[in-house]
């Protein structure tokens, strides 16, 4: 097979490959930093041609003019993840928001949304034709594998992430050519809170343990106070700049990982250009889609794998939201479920979820007697572990009701703790 005989005959504009778009179509684009500016602009500009056409990705960065309302009937946006550019958006009723866990994802392409067209973006095609996904696999691999149209942007500034992530030029459609940075952007610094719930996080975290963290202030506190420990492992659905800060350290090594020894897993990232250098052709780094990094059962099988992820509001129960602020869809399911059951089946699994312990400038408390009107339970009771906020760690696995709810005020705001504990003793029929 003469792969660049291929390539060449592929080749197109992005005004020429959006065409092959038709309406009533679902177009699955890839996540973050890996869905393509160059396509998504050129579907806008064509967007008129178009009538029903659904836009389907879990977190878009690049400009999202499909979600003006005034275009809707052209271009829809269903949400697998609702963001600060969707958040509105969905709210309002003219783009949609469809709840799964995220391993599960790739499983909709083969059923209940199946897939018309994938648009990718990929690195430059290596000496046998087969180009990366690079900092985006996710659930984007499994789309183009189901899509009858591949429309892929090849980058030049897309780094050749080694693992289970990639594709043979001959399986697009057509080819564009762009290069052009790939987005960045940087994470806000750490609040002094944060910082508090950095640090207790830590002390849960123990000389060769595997991680599991995300995007923000809370994963960087937390990668800030690991300095001293030693054989670290990864084994995540994403990874940020403070990772490498720590392999090059020598802090996470993945020694100690039983499996994948010697490898950082990984479904997407998000960072700097000093972290998509360090993943280009970089063997430690394997990236995989979501099916194997957060399948509980997959994941589960790293000893000592501790998790950690973010909620909104716990209440005395233990019960968490995580997507929702009353009514409001906030963010999305994402794959905090995937690791805190993960970790349940690791040995040795912590499964840790975050949170300051009020907001609105402390007028607002995030633990609660009852979770808000409306609220979603992301995280059942039952999955709960450990609930971490500045001013400790509540550990609520096999404890009382009531004890987990005399763990829970413990670590609420001094402010609002006499008014839980009279919720407490209403609702138990108690003392505290």
């Amino acid at each position: 097979m003469d792969w660049k005989k291929i390539y060449n005959e592929k080749l197109t504009t992005a005004d020429e490959a959006v065409k092959l778009i038709k309406s009533g179509n679902r177009v699955v684009t890839g996540l973050g930093a890996g869905e393509s500016p160059v396509l998504i602009d050129a579907m806008m500009k064509n967007h008129k041609a178009y009538k029903g056409v659904e836009i389907v990705n879990i977190l878009s960065l690049v400009k999202t003019e499909y979600l003006d309302p005034a275009i809707d009937e052209h271009l829809h946006y269903n949400a697998l993840f609702v963001s600060a550019k969707s958040r509105h958006a969905v709210n309002e009723g003219y783009a949609d928001y469809t709840p799964s866990f995220f391993y599960r994802m790739p499983q909709m392409w083969e059923k209940d949304l199946l897939v018309d067209v994938a648009v990718i973006q990929v690195s430059a095609p290596d000496r046998h034709g087969f180009c990366s996904y690079g900092i985006s696999v996710d659930y984007i691999k499994h789309a183009a594998e189901k899509a009858p149209i591949v429309l892929a942007h090849v980058n030049k500034s897309m780094p050749r992430a080694l693992g289970d992530a990639f594709i043979h030029v001959s399986h697009m459609t057509c080819i564009v050519e762009a290069d052009v940075p790939l987005l960045a952007p940087p994470p806000p610094a750490p609040n002094e809170a944060e910082l508090a719930i950095g640090k207790h996080c830590a002390s849960l975290i123990n000389d060769g343990d595997c991680l599991q963290l995300g995007f923000g202030t809370i994963p960087d506190a937390v990668l800030a106070f690991l300095k001293d420990h030693k054989d670290l492992g990864i084994h995540t659905e994403m990874f940020s700049d403070g990772v490498v800060d720590l392999v090059h350290a020598g802090v996470i090594t993945c020694a100690r990982k039983n499996l994948n020894p010697g490898k950082i897993i990984a479904t997407f990232l998000l960072g700097s250009q000093k972290l998509y250098d360090f993943v280009d052709d970089n063997p430690m780094v394997a990236m995989h889609p979501v099916t194997y990094t957060n399948d509980p059962y997959i994941a589960g099988q790293n000893d000592n794998l501790v998790t950690i992820n973010s909620c909104i509001q716990v209440d005395l129960l233990g019960q968490v939201a995580s997507e929702t602020i009353g009514m409001t869809q906030f963010s999305g399911v994402g794959g905090q479920v995937d690791f805190v059951r993960a970790s349940a089946i690791s040995k040795g699994g912590r499964a840790i979820l975050t949170m300051p312990s009020t907001t609105k400038s402390d007028t607002i408390s995030k633990i609660v007697p009852f979770l808000d009107e409306g609220a979603v339970v992301t995280t059942s009771r039952c999955d709960v572990h450990l609930i971490v906020t500045e001013y400790g760690i509540a550990d609520l696995r096999n404890k009382t009701c009531k004890d987990r709810a005399r763990t829970l005020i413990r670590i609420a705001h001094p402010k609002f703790r006499g008014e839980l504990t009279a919720a407490f003793k209403q609702r138990f029929n108690c003392e505290f």
